[in-house]
């Protein structure tokens, strides 16, 4: 039996510092109405940090685009969160998801967002397009309790 989206919030932000705590609060909010555990709550909000980080960070370079976040609840207890830009797009993504890669020359960025990602979401899919962008969807399977 196919699953059935329960719930959806659509958002787009500029890629502003200031809107990833934006970003990492409305989304916590939207799935806290599906009752997670504080430990649950806290991957999310830590996943969702990392790719609307790297959106600001990384896919408008020094100038300020559109991120774009669709997160969804579903009635088999799935959520989901796409995380998207229209920047420069990623050369090689296998390349930059691995841990400790960065393309910052600078030493300031550590390389670990999308192996954070990985940690704290069941399932991480990343596809990119070099001056098209990037989508990242995330995947966490809530726990029913009661």
């Amino acid at each position: 039996m196919k699953s059935k989206i329960i719930n959806e919030i659509k958002l787009t932000l500029p890629s502003i510092p200031e809107n990833e705590a934006v970003a990492r609060g409305c989304v916590s909010q939207f799935v806290s109405r599906a009752d997670p555990s504080v430990g649950e709550l806290a991957d999310i909000r830590c996943a969702v940090s990392e790719a609307v980080t790297n959106c600001v960070v990384h896919a408008y370079k020094n100038s300020v685009g559109l991120i774009y976040i669709n997160a969804r609840l579903f009635d088999d207890g799935r959520f989901t969160v796409l995380i998207a830009d229209k920047g420069c797009g990623i050369p090689d993504v296998s390349l930059a998801m691995t841990p400790l890669y960065t393309t910052d020359s600078k030493g300031e960025r550590s390389g670990m967002g999308f192996a954070i990602m990985q940690t704290f979401a069941d399932k991480v899919r990343v596809r990119s397009k070099v001056g098209a962008g990037t989508r990242v969807f995330m995947e966490k399977r809530l726990l029913r309790r009661g």
